[in-house]
């Protein structure tokens, strides 16, 4: 439910301060202590956080501004290094430092910058509600007078660098979101540009990102010839994450694989299994076309098989769809390896699947013929159409099925992973609902 999923998110922003908090330095503290015959002079160094825990946070949406989170009640376990000299006198140990009760409340906002998403800090307070110093080793006992003194100095210390680190922390994030390219390379051929189209739309519910992501080849990088079409998803009460993926989207991927010129297949003679009836030669071709057996005798096929428009995904209710415009170019291998172009014969294929997430099963296969005939001089070509179908589900779409089963990585953010997935297939949508795990903390199930 929504209680839940703050809660989660609140851990994983209260684990999140943990860290940062940790990994903050603290300077030497040096004084002086005036013990009626002159003063002692001390240094305490080497102050480092070991342990950081809380029993309190929440995290709340700020509608039309960003977050709020609060961490109430956290502990820090210091340890450190203590010394003093009095005259030629040196003298040092160990100290251990619990501060407790600390209680933090940042305001984040969320914005748009160029097309990537901003991040700032609106506001930060905290408060101490106590120190406790125990110092070890030498004369330590000397110390125990002005105990009061240092965890008053040590209090102030922490407490005007909890903010500051938390800023900073938060400064390094939206630098590093300015940094992350809006262009990301898939593979050799294609790439996915990702730009925020708004601000993100803050509710007292939820966080709501609108994204144009569309993908171009890289040697021919143009816009698709077809628009993306509107949709919405509806808030789902049990899981922290919806992401969902329009037609338009998809079909950017099949049209910048077109344009790289990547969808084609050679298929030779060598490629068709000795047991086939039918082998790519003018020989057996003759039957169709006689011709062939008289211009070239005895001599190998070759039929290049592309898609001749873009290949088109459409998603209905549990079910893609897949159209695949197709085309084969029939040529005669010369014996010196050289290709006479005889005729196209255009086919059209559909799949049928069902999809899971981050793995597509392809259930049926299906080759469909369109109603077109081709002639050459006397002779129709409706079963060269029927053996280029075959050609399709015996060359391309096991080729497709294989690609697809390898599955495709769901975009994530650096130590965030993506639990609890589930997938559904909408009109004219994918949607991705889950939950999301930070590698620091443990999973918590909603």
């Amino acid at each position: 439910d929504h209680e839940s999923m703050n809660c989660d998110m609140s851990q994983m922003m209260a684990v999140w301060i943990q860290n940062k908090l940790k990994s903050t330095e603290f300077p030497e503290v040096r004084g002086g202590v005036d013990i009626g015959i002159g003063t002692v002079n001390y240094v305490i160094s080497n102050m480092q956080v070991v342990q950081c825990s809380m029993s309190g946070q929440s995290m709340e949406f700020k509608q039309g501004t960003g977050v709020s989170v609060e961490v109430s009640q956290l502990s820090l376990a210091i340890t450190g290094s203590w010394a003093t000299q009095f005259g030629i006198i040196h003298d040092g140990g160990s100290f251990d430092l619990a501060v407790y009760n600390i209680n933090i409340n940042t305001l984040l906002g969320l914005g748009d910058e160029a097309g990537r998403l901003s991040i700032t800090t609106i506001s930060c307070s905290d408060d101490i509600g106590g120190v406790h110093i125990q110092f070890h080793g030498g004369a330590s006992f000397f110390f125990e007078p002005f105990v009061s003194t240092f965890q008053g100095k040590i209090s102030e210390m922490i407490h005007v660098r909890i903010c500051p680190a938390i800023q900073q922390a938060i400064s390094k994030l939206e630098m590093n979101l300015q940094k992350m390219p809006v262009s990301i390379p898939v593979d050799q051929y294609i790439y996915l540009s990702i730009l925020f189209t708004s601000s993100p739309a803050v509710t007292d519910r939820s966080i709501e990102l609108d994204i144009k992501g569309e993908f171009y080849s890289k040697s021919f990088p143009s816009e698709a010839p077809f628009s993306a079409s509107a949709f919405d998803i509806k808030y789902a009460e049990n899981y922290m994450l919806s992401l969902a993926a329009s037609e338009f989207f998809v079909n950017s991927a099949a049209y910048a694989y077109l344009s790289s010129e990547v969808l084609q297949i050679n298929i030779t003679d060598n490629m068709i299994p000795k047991s086939f009836p039918f082998h790519l030669n003018t020989s057996q071709f003759g039957v169709f076309i006689p011709q062939l057996r008289t211009l070239y005798p005895n001599m190998e096929m070759q039929v290049l098989l592309y898609a001749s428009k873009t290949p088109l995904f459409s998603f209905s209710s549990g079910v893609i769809d897949f159209q695949l415009p197709g085309a084969a170019k029939f040529s005669v291998v010369k014996p010196d390896g050289t290709l006479v172009p005889l005729f196209r014969l255009d086919v059209v294929s559909f799949v049928f699947g069902y999809t899971k997430l981050c793995k597509t099963k392809t259930n049926k296969q299906k080759g469909k013929r369109n109603s077109h005939t081709l002639t050459i001089g006397d002779f129709k070509t409706a079963m060269l159409e029927q053996m280029l179908v075959i050609a399709v589900n015996r060359f391309v779409l096991p080729k497709l099925n294989d690609y697809l089963k390898t599955g495709f990585l769901l975009p994530t953010l650096h130590n965030f992973s993506l639990i609890n997935s589930k997938l559904l297939i909408k009109n004219g949508f994918v949607v991705i609902f889950t939950d999301v795990e930070d590698s620091w903390a443990v999973s918590t199930k909603t």
